[in-house]
């Protein structure tokens, strides 16, 4: 018999949890702590994945100086598109409201989004005095501030910082396998989430749930059409061959859910399609950490939604340092599984948001990891794409090039 996916198990332990919060709801309300044990697991990986990856990133762009333009254009396209995107789930989530009438408990810290706090503090709070104190407390945007002057202090050192950012490289590898392991514990956490939330709640919490896919399928298709169908004809990239070239990995990880399984195709496509082969090795696995358009895009959109459940007023202001977090936060944990629930457990917490709004969205996160996923693949094939054109390159003609050359291979 196939092995049942961890995937299908946990579609399961979604089902059963509906059923038995109907059938049973005094009961399952005491299957709460199944959920609250996973949440602790996972804002338990939070502090030294973030570290870790971010480190390893900001270290590894000694490339861009040696790379010189091609790494400056790159990290500046990725930086706009990827906060486009975060405005885009923002406004899809303020506009349906998908969140309303879940009721949500709200947390017990206060957090930015419930003070009146000025910019100034939001900003002074922003800066760590000490990186052992913010991942203690858990401050999300602290620990990436440290992390990127610290990586960035690595990357000038040279060979003396080679240790220390191989000892990050180990770190991150060994918080991939914890998050493995955290996850396998994810369909019994999804089953008492979900069986405590409709025994308290009621049936009527899965209209808001297939409100909030609803919302975010909407989202991304507007932000790939509009958004990415101006950049590329404004970049005067060719639509119709760039599709030809990116459908078949971009169904590949909408199918799996994984954009590493995409990658080996993708760098292969994107070379036939035209793109220099130095730009796409180097933009497209960048981009893997640094240009996540479908995962930033849902970050703001389910952040909102859990502010929206637990009945919390954002302020505008609050919003806004919100994206800023998500901006930085999403960066260099693509290869991690559900990593935008690790990042989006960190954000909640950190602006005094219910982390067990989590719980309650990983129930239907395969559903939006399909299409979050395809988007980020879809958005980096298009940053390739987007680099060669400010570099000058002809794409019909580099194509025309291409398809020679490989017609010239031997079979």
């Amino acid at each position: 018999m196939k092995r049942v996916s961890l995937t299908a198990w946990i579609l399961i332990a979604l089902v059963a949890g509906v059923a038995f919060g109907a059938i049973a709801p005094t009961q399952a309300k005491e299957l709460a702590i199944l959920g609250t044990i996973f949440l602790r697991l996972i804002k338990s990986i939070i502090a030294p994945l973030l570290f870790g990856t971010l480190v390893v990133g900001i270290a590894g762009t000694g490339n861009v100086k040696t790379m010189g333009r091609i790494g400056g254009k790159a990290i500046l396209y990725f930086e706009i598109v990827t906060t486009v995107a975060l405005f885009v789930g923002l406004g899809a989530v303020n506009l349906a409201k998908p969140g309303v009438g879940v009721h949500l408990a709200k947390s017990g810290g206060a957090g930015v989004a419930a003070q009146s706090a000025s910019f100034t503090q939001i900003l002074e709070h922003t800066f760590p005095t000490s990186v052992i104190d913010a991942m203690a407390k858990g401050e999300v945007l602290q620990i990436v501030v440290f992390a990127f002057i610290f990586g960035a202090a690595c990357a000038t050192t040279g060979l003396q910082a080679r240790p220390v950012v191989e000892f990050c490289e180990s770190l991150a590898e060994v918080m991939f396998r914890y998050t493995g392991y955290v996850m396998l514990f994810a369909p019994f956490g999804v089953f008492g989430a979900m069986a405590a939330t409709i025994g308290d709640k009621g049936l009527g919490v899965m209209v808001n749930l297939g409100k909030l896919v609803g919302t975010l399928y909407a989202a991304q298709a507007f932000f790939v059409v509009v958004v990415l169908g101006s950049v590329a004809t404004i970049c005067r990239v060719p639509i119709g061959r760039f599709i030809q070239y990116v459908r078949e990995p971009f169904l590949l990880a909408f199918s799996t859910a994984s954009s590493e399984s995409a990658l080996p195709i993708a760098l292969k496509n994107m070379e036939r399609f035209g793109v220099p082969k130095h730009i796409v090795a180097f933009v497209l696995p960048t981009g893997y950490s640094f240009n996540l358009d479908g995962s930033t895009l849902y970050l703001s959109l389910a952040a909102m939604f859990v502010a929206q459940a637990a009945n919390i007023e954002v302020p505008f202001k609050t919003q806004l340092a919100m994206l800023l977090t998500l901006m930085l936060t999403s960066k260099g944990v693509a290869g991690v599984p559900r990593a935008s629930l690790v990042i989006l457990a960190g954000t909640l917490a950190t602006f005094g948001l219910p982390v067990e709004g989590v719980a309650v969205i990983l129930g239907v996160d395969t559903l939006m990891d399909m299409a979050r996923t395809s988007v980020n693949l879809l958005g980096n094939c298009l940053a390739t794409a987007v680099v060669a054109r400010w570099e000058g390159v002809d794409l019909a003609v580099a194509a025309a090039e291409a398809d020679a050359a490989a017609a010239a291979e031997p079979a």
